[in-house]
């Protein structure tokens, strides 16, 4: 099993800078965490849409009103 260590940085111009001192050698395999909680986005749903928008009028309703009671 492989040791595990942990170093605390910064990010500076969209790198990771650990603390002065601290030199890793080239190519080892890091693992990033963030110990603030970025805000989650809402989830966002599109509307669907058609390719052929001429083609909108074989999607038409036609509703239908039951009558009275429907003996369920």
């Amino acid at each position: 099993m492989a040791s595990v260590r942990t170093f605390e940085g910064t990010v500076e111009n969209g790198q990771i800078r650990l603390q002065e001192g601290v030199t890793l050698p080239e190519k080892a395999k890091v693992y990033v965490i963030v110990p603030e909680a970025l805000p989650e986005q809402p989830a966002r749903v599109w509307s669907p849409r058609l390719v052929h928008p001429g083609e909108a009028k074989d999607f038409s309703k036609v509703v239908v009103e039951a009558e009275g009671n429907a003996r369920v």
